[in-house]
């Protein structure tokens, strides 16, 4: 496959012969980036690796049989054996990082598991600049969680990987159910050819490996030419050969070697996707010559292969139980409809209407009591009467689907343009009844990776798996075959049936139970309807009475009133657009600021986390905050140029505390009598809510504080929300870099990714370089119409770029982490620098002159 998995692993060789028998051992070999030492219960010394003096100035000789004190520190030993305590389950592993094994030795990178009764130790020379793998995943995982859709996750996932590790070439590749594989996202360097879409066959992965990939998630080849160094001793003195199935350093077999050797690929990597405790496909790195990311960026990019597996696997959960949760829905509706009007049932017209919401399908048959109907894309009537003959001698009394049916019934090959994939719903005992859905055939090109059909031959040794030497693409036009009925819809399948099938056994009970439970729901509603139109009616009255008490004139009455119903109206849109559930606070602020104060809302100032209130707590808070606006707009700081802070946070016990101050108004007098509105602001949140609410009128300005309690307070979610991130790119630049290819210059993996979002979201085709090397080769094999220069790209700028730009008559813009402490260079005075951290917005305020510039030249 095109991320050249290991047919066999050293210590392994692998017989297809008989692909169900275990592995055969052969001599165990490691990489020679590291050496391993392996030790007996009683810490002495069974096996090393026979590079060991290149480490530690010590031969395979001078350990063997050794207590591993005589050789490693004491610090060392007392830290080994407090991380093999841990080691939980038979395939842990544990990490230790700059760890001085030998004194006067520089420090290694170790790695210690159970091979059986011995402990293995992998060590390799520790780097001066080990990253801090925490930190990177979760920017890694934050950034992956906004990604909308399963493709954006997959595409996102195989560019983190890519961002992480530095190879040429990163895809994720998933298995499909027969065991072929496909290369579903990519990220790979300008310049190389794209494997996206590509399939592989079952073959390139024997059972071995696939086995092989579930205990070891992580594999890592740094140098395909490099020469393996062997472990020694061969076997122990029972005769058995070192298991080295979760081994770092484990060595690459001939068979591999060439694999990769023939796809011209000098490294690899590979972090196995595990959805479900099943084997979902693979990270698979490639890169065209020798690469070993540092042991720290290996622990992250595994950690982060964990993390995205569980991910994935919610995602999968989700899509599933919505979609099921949708089907059961149109189970419920078809089995009412069906209670009520049994003749429904033989109209198959109706059937696939209602059916083909939740499983796509092109025609659907009946069958009951003799009777047929067909709508759609089905075969005749003499051909489905054949297949339901068929079903009756084949299929159980449970859900059956082919996607050839032609398999089963050959004769179905003249019609698989109409019908070539089925799925049969059966609804009685035998002989049985049965709902039909047809699919046609799907004329598709299969595009494989070379010809799958030659993958076996005969090598030195007999029948044994010799990788295949071609990998140029090779097409293959499917007939006869329709698309398969996934499992998820063969378990709606399965509902429908249970349901159709009670239907049919128990249609007047269930018609009379589902009559008297629509009687019932409908009695609910109303009873709903009338409590909510009551009380609606009794808050208008309120406030038609005590807005009458405060207002001077009929029309200051009217606005009043106007003013205060329309808050309402706004915070009831809001709560009812998701179905009466809990809505955002600021979302309650933003909107009424908005609709009061217009283009003064920006004199409003938000900070606090995304918080979520229940409808009854909002709509309390929404006439409050309405109260306080309108009081700050007539008296207080939004009738000067003063500005409003509202500040809010979760205590510890969960309740929301928010706080409203004014500042930079006129002197704020305490009024002489209590209004509605006043009242309003003081007296709804402990009355209604139960909370607490403080009030002073200071000479700077008004100052409120409120407690509503935690009751109220619905969810708190991890991300703050504050006024300038709120505010997206302006309307008017979506298409502000439509046509042009835009060359982003980042040495930043999470920066990049945001400036590539917020380039792609004005429109641009963007390519990104994460050094001064990487961005010649992208203007040498692009044409560039614009550029983001990132000026500091760890130890040199990029000036050299800008110059090769401006030699090309290319516009770009600077940008920097250092602000104002930037001095750009007397002939780039001219450049517009645009300081970090930037927004979608603050980017295309910088760009927009440089494009308006250019259309008007």
């Amino acid at each position: 496959m095109a991320d050249g998995p290991e047919p066999e692993g050293a210590g392994f060789a692998v017989d297809i012969s008989n692909c169900d028998r275990e592995p055969i051992h052969v001599p165990g070999m490691i990489q020679p980036f590291g050496f391993l030492v392996a030790l007996t219960s009683d810490w002495l010394v069974s096996r090393v690796s026979a590079n060991i003096d290149q480490f530690i100035k010590l031969t395979p000789q001078d350990m063997l049989g050794h207590p591993i004190s005589d050789i490693f520190s004491p610090d060392a030993i007392h830290t080994l054996r407090n991380r093999i305590t841990l080691l939980r389950g038979a395939d842990a592993v544990e990490r230790m990082f700059s760890l001085v094994l030998v004194d006067g030795c520089p420090p290694f990178d170790v790695a210690v598991h159970f091979s059986g009764s011995l402990v293995i130790i992998e060590a390799e020379p520790a780097r001066a600049d080990e990253m801090e793998a925490t930190g990177m995943v979760r920017s890694m995982v934050a950034r992956l969680a906004q990604a909308d859709g399963m493709s954006p996750f997959l595409r996102d996932g195989a560019r983190q990987v890519r961002a992480l590790t530095g190879f040429d070439r990163v895809m994720v590749y998933r298995f499909a159910e027969g065991g072929d594989g496909e290369v579903v996202a990519e990220a790979l360097r300008p310049g190389i050819d794209s494997f996206f879409g590509l399939h592989y066959p079952a073959s390139d992965i024997p059972q071995q490996a696939r086995a092989l990939y579930l205990r070891n998630i992580f594999r890592v080849i740094a140098d395909v030419k490099a020469e393996p160094v062997p472990v020694v001793p061969v076997l122990d003195p029972s005769g058995v050969a070192l298991d080295m199935s979760l081994s770092l350093l484990r060595a690459v077999s001939p068979i591999h070697i060439e694999y990769l050797g023939n796809m011209g690929v000098g490294a690899s990597l590979s972090i196995s996707i595990i959805v479900g405790g099943r084997l979902w496909g693979l990270f698979a790195c490639h890169h065209y010559g020798p690469r070993l990311p540092s042991f720290a960026q290996r622990s992250a990019a595994e950690l982060f292969g964990q993390i995205f597996s569980m991910m994935l696997e919610s995602r999968e959960r989700a899509e599933v139980a919505d979609y099921e949760g949708k089907a059961r829905q149109v189970a419920d509706r078809l089995m009412s409809a069906v209670a009520q009007d049994n003749d429904l049932l033989s109209n198959a017209r109706w059937l696939g209407d209602v059916i083909f919401d939740t499983i796509p399908a092109e025609g659907v048959g009946v069958y009951i009591d003799g009777q047929m109907t067909l709508s759609g894309l089905t075969p005749d009537e003499t051909s489905f009467a054949a297949l339901i003959n068929l079903l009756n001698r084949t299929a159980a009394s449970q859900v059956y689907t082919t996607d050839s049916l032609s398999r089963i019934m050959p004769e179905a090959a003249a019609f698989a343009d109409r019908a070539a994939g089925l799925l049969a719903i059966p609804l009685s005992r035998r002989p049985r009844d049965y709902v039909v859905l047809f699919r046609p055939e799907q004329l598709r090109s299969v595009r494989w990776a070379g010809n799958q059909e030659k993958h076996i031959e005969y090598g030195p040794n007999g029948p044994r798996l010799t990788p295949r030497k071609s990998f140029e693409e090779w097409s293959q036009l499917v007939k006869g075959t329709a698309v398969p009925f996934t499992p998820p819809e063969l378990r709606v399948a399965e509902a429908l049936r249970t349901a159709l099938l009670e239907v049919v056994l128990r249609l007047s009970d269930s018609a009379n139970e589902e009559r008297h439970r629509a009687h019932e729901k409908q009695e609910l509603l109303i009873a709903e309807l009338n409590h909510r139109v009551r009380n609606i009616l009794s808050v208008i009255r309120g406030l038609l009475s005590q807005t009458r008490g405060s207002a001077g004139s009929v029309e200051e009455f009217i606005g009043t009133l106007e003013s205060r119903v329309h808050a309402l109206a706004r915070a009831h849109d809001q709560i009812t657009a998701d179905r009466w559930s809990p809505a955002r606070l600021y979302d309650l602020i933003e909107v009424e600021a908005g609709a009061y104060l217009g283009e003064r809302r920006d004199r409003v100032k938000l900070t606090g986390p995304n918080i979520l209130l229940t409808p009854s707590a909002f709509t309390v808070m929404a006439l409050v905050i309405h109260e306080l606006l309108t009081n700050a707009a007539k008296y207080g700081a939004l009738s000067d140029g003063g500005v409003v802070s509202i500040d809010w946070h979760v205590d510890v016990d969960g309740s929301l505390l928010l706080h409203w101050i004014e500042n930079g108004g006129p002197a704020v007098v305490a009024p002489t009598r209590r209004g509605f509105g006043s009242t309003v602001i003081e007296r709804s949140i402990p009355y209604d809510l139960g909370g607490k609410a403080e009030v002073s009128y200071r000479l700077a300005g008004v100052e409120a504080h409120f407690c509503i309690p935690s009751t109220y307070v619905a969810s708190v979610l991890p991300d703050i929300v504050n006024k300038e991130r709120a505010q997206a790119v302006p309307d008017a630049t979506p298409e502000l870099l439509k046509g042009r290819t835009v060359l982003l210059v980042e040495d930043n993996m999470i920066i990049a990714m945001d400036g590539e979002d917020a380039l792609r979201d004005l429109g641009a085709d963007v390519i990104t370089a994460a050094s001064i090397g990487r961005a010649r080769e992208a203007i040498a094999l692009r044409k560039v119409d614009f550029a983001v220069l990132d000026f500091n790209l760890g130890n040199e700028t990029s000036l050299p770029i800008a110059d090769l730009l401006t030699e090309r008559r290319v516009s770009f813009i600077f940008a920097t982490g250092y602000g104002d402490g930037l001095e750009l260079p007397a002939r780039y005075n001219h450049v517009t620098l645009l300081k970090k951290p930037y927004s979608g917005a603050t980017l295309a305020q910088a760009i927009a002159p440089l494009v308006d510039e250019e259309g008007r030249s």
